[in-house]
């Protein structure tokens, strides 16, 4: 299709322009995974070509480095410590030690073992000195992949720490060829708290990170892909490696399926996550808006009721909403009192109405929080425009829409796309509210038909029969799904244009 310049583009109606992209982005469509796969493949390209000029380099010190550099090769730190930089050279040479120790005296036997996560299992064994049987303790799978993994991470360290080792030695014959001094102890010292004071104030949040989060997530992500369930259950049991075949179960559709379960829940999870976004935001807003609104008196005490709900606990409050509104609670007894009901209302119990009563209830929860945050950004939108708007003829619907609206949207956009993940985990309101409940038989594990992907997550690992890998394999799925969201909203949300272009 011909393309518009701009002129013509804003020549066209509404749904001509909406004819326009939809051509536009089929037309652009080949190119654009042309391009895509381009960039792929250019990736690749350099990647290989990287490692082909890292080994080259290393080759080249080696070869035309001196004797100093030659045997750090071997020994780390050896060639900072002949040349008088003694606090980075024994920093090297005793990582080194401690690898090597580590790595002969526990590492090694992990890692040795993690093709199999064991294969000695616990059990009575016959003791001939006490001549009975006594309690024999084999292998641990669980403590095998955890270990094994920490392990790998320490040899990758390693590999890092040598290859820094080699490129300081490179460096230091550099500066000497030139007839220039080498930085000494106390000028490393000095400028560990000058200027590489950002390197010393990263370094303990940074082996943090690594150690509390990346290693719990690669940990996670190889469970999804062993047997590790209520049978196989470290020490007594082992676990192992089963490839794809918790994630083959997920492809299977029919009643009392994984894939019907995750299907059905994940749809309602998206569901949940619209509803329970965008009808706290505008709610908010509209709140916000009606406070804000010239002659409302008592503007404060407004805003003081409504932050009430944000003070109080939120699993006292949904808890004791979780009773209210149950079978024999407060409120199907006031109105079959009032004898406007003749028998209870299934707030928890029908799927429906409990799947609209916790969109309900988490609006009662999220409106004083957007109220709080859209009251600040109201204030802070021009009047003009709204009194130029005026001046043209603009009803309020118009100016809501026209100046309101865009402004919310793009101060707030990052807001909304962190609310719709948010909720997406929503742990709180759901399991305190109806606990997943109500169950269903086409569901399995136990799975309710208010659950979140969260929450079932919950349920397969605390259930009386917990299935770890399968759990992963939901947390894997769910990471994938937020994942994509996040990337193509963010995308088009306006927050990712530039300021001019918003105005």
């Amino acid at each position: 299709m011909k393309s518009l310049d701009s002129v013509q583009y804003l020549r066209l109606n509404k749904f001509q322009r909406a004819g326009y992209q939809i051509s536009r982005f089929f037309t652009n469509f080949p190119s654009r995974w042309a391009a895509r796969f381009k960039k792929l493949g250019n990736f690749f390209k350099n990647l290989f070509w990287g490692i082909v000029h890292y080994f080259q380099d290393l080759y080249k010190t080696f070869v035309h480095g001196d004797w100093k550099t030659k045997v750090s090769y071997v020994v780390m730190g050896f060639g900072s410590i002949a040349r008088g930089q003694i606090g980075r050279g024994i920093i090297f040479l005793v990582f080194e030690i401690a690898f090597i120790l580590y790595m002969v005296l526990f590492g090694g036997s992990y890692i040795g073992q993690l093709g199999t996560l064991g294969t000695n299992t616990s059990g009575l064994v016959w003791d001939p000195t006490l001549n009975v049987y006594v309690q024999g303790y084999g292998d641990n799978s669980f403590m095998i992949m955890l270990y094994g993994v920490l392990s790998l991470f320490f040899i990758v360290a390693f590999l890092y720490t040598w290859n820094l080792n080699i490129k300081q030695n490179r460096v230091a014959e550099e500066i000497l060829e030139n007839n220039k001094k080498l930085a000494t102890s106390k000028d490393d010292l000095r400028a560990m708290v000058d200027q590489d004071f950002y390197k010393t104030l990263l370094a303990l949040p940074l082996l943090g990170i690594v150690v509390f989060t990346i290693l719990p997530i690669v940990f996670m992500v190889l469970v999804a892909f062993t047997n590790y369930d209520a049978s196989h259950q470290p020490p007594a049991k082992l676990f192992t490696w089963v490839g794809f075949d918790n994630f083959a179960q997920f492809l299977q559709f029919g009643d009392s399926t994984y894939g019907y379960t995750f299907a059905n829940i994940l749809l309602w999870t998206l569901i949940w996550a619209f509803f329970a976004t965008f009808t706290n935001y505008f709610l908010g807003m509209l709140v916000a808006m009606l406070i804000n609104k010239k002659g409302i008196k008592l503007k404060k005490v407004w805003r003081t009721v409504l932050v009430f709900s944000i003070a109080i606990p939120q699993f006292v409050c949904l808890l004791y909403v979780s009773k209210m509104f149950s079978t024999d609670g407060i409120v199907n007894g006031w109105l079959a009192k009032l004898g406007w009901i003749s028998e209870p209302l299934p707030f928890w119990t029908d799927a429906t109405w409990a799947r609209v009563s916790v969109i309900v209830v988490n609006i009662w929860i999220g409106i004083p929080y957007l109220m709080l945050i859209t009251t600040g950004i109201l204030m802070n939108i021009p009047k003009d425009l709204y009194e130029s708007a005026k001046i043209d003829g603009a009803s309020p619907w118009k100016q809501y829409t026209k100046i309101t609206l865009p402004y919310m949207l793009f101060v707030t956009g990052p807001y909304l796309l962190t609310s719709f993940v948010s909720n997406i985990n929503n742990f709180n309101v759901i399991y305190l509210l109806t606990n997943g409940d109500p169950t269903t038989i086409y569901y399995t594990s136990g799975a309710g038909q208010t659950d979140l992907l969260i929450t079932w997550l919950f349920a397969l690992v605390v259930d009386n029969d917990p299935n770890y890998a399968l759990a992963s394999v939901v947390g894997i799925l769910v990471f994938l799904v937020v994942a994509i969201l996040s990337l193509v909203v963010y995308n088009i949300i306006p927050s990712t244009k530039n300021e001019e272009d918003f105005q």
